[in-house]
């Protein structure tokens, strides 16, 4: 049976609270298209199941886009279920950079001995060409600077095209790690988009601060493919590297397109060649170790 640190799922609960993309009627489309299906609680019970088939070792909850006018309290409800169920391991929290009240809420996050960083989508192109987005903003930066004194580190989702802004953004804060969501979100799978992916993942790789997610890499209107999605995850080990590589299963959101037991036999199919020590590395040891989960 695989053994597993889940470094990317969500637990949430659309009826007991607010949650804009899962509650607000005409919310904007999902990147995999109709995701009514994800408009009811998930929770420690629901993810057990779905964790049946593997040895689960801990898990991540990552901020699931929680009223952004309350984020400390997406933290409340994660202690809540934390003291029940011993779910999740840690947690990454939501916080606005920019807004005025970015140091309150980030002091108020540190003080859960179990949130590990923050997310937050920053302002971003719908396509490569376009303004600089959210990273480059002065107000950002500012509450950027505050994540190292608070022992956070930063969890970044953005369309490739904004990495050269992080890439500014890792140079300049060395001691703030920078974990990178979701494979860099290599949604374009074109010979083209593929390539002008990896050059920008490969501006990441440079800085030894920024590790690297690899989840959410599903596509729009269609299942989990192996033979879509091999490329992308070896192409990821290789430009960072085995040791700032790991796997997550972005659930319940990719149960959109694959049961969470063929998502993670894909993954250790693409790494099957791959040595134990390597393969314990991706799937274990290196969550471990960025995310300060006990053994």
């Amino acid at each position: 049976m695989l053994s597993l640190i889940d470094t990317h799922h969500h637990f949430l609960d659309p009826q007991a609270h607010y949650y804009p993309w899962l509650n607000d009627a005409g919310s904007p489309a999902h990147r995999y298209g109709d995701h009514s299906a994800l408009k009811r609680p998930y929770l420690p019970a629901d993810y057990r199941r779905d964790t049946a088939g593997v040895e689960l070792l801990g898990s991540v909850h990552v901020e699931a886009e929680w009223d952004p006018r309350d984020a400390v309290g997406e933290m409340r409800f994660i202690a809540s279920l934390r003291e029940q169920c011993g779910l999740p391991s840690v947690a990454i929290g939501q916080a606005w950079l920019h807004q005025p009240d970015a140091a309150a809420t980030l002091e108020q996050l540190a003080a859960f001995d179990f949130v590990r960083g923050v997310r937050q989508k920053p302002r971003a192109n719908p396509a490569p060409r376009g303004a600089p987005g959210g990273m480059t903003d002065a107000a950002w930066l500012e509450g950027y600077a505050r994540l190292e004194p608070l022992g956070l580190h930063y969890e970044l989702q953005t369309p490739w095209w904004h990495l050269a802004e992080a890439a500014r953004v890792a140079g300049r804060f060395p001691g703030t790690r920078l974990v990178i969501n979701h494979a860099g979100v290599p949604s374009d799978r074109s010979d083209e988009g593929l390539r002008a992916w990896r050059a920008a993942l490969a501006g990441m790789a440079a800085h030894a601060n920024v590790a690297i997610k690899i989840s959410g890499i599903g596509e729009a209107g269609g299942q989990w493919r192996l033979e879509a999605n091999r490329r992308v995850v070896r192409e990821v080990i290789e430009l960072f590297g085995v040791g700032r590589c790991m796997f997550g299963s972005n659930y319940p959101v990719d149960s959109l397109c694959a049961p969470f037991q063929t998502i993670f036999d894909g993954f250790a199919a693409c790494v099957a060649d791959l040595g134990a020590q390597e393969q314990s590395q991706l799937f274990v040891d290196n969550a471990r170790r960025i995310y300060r989960i006990e053994a």
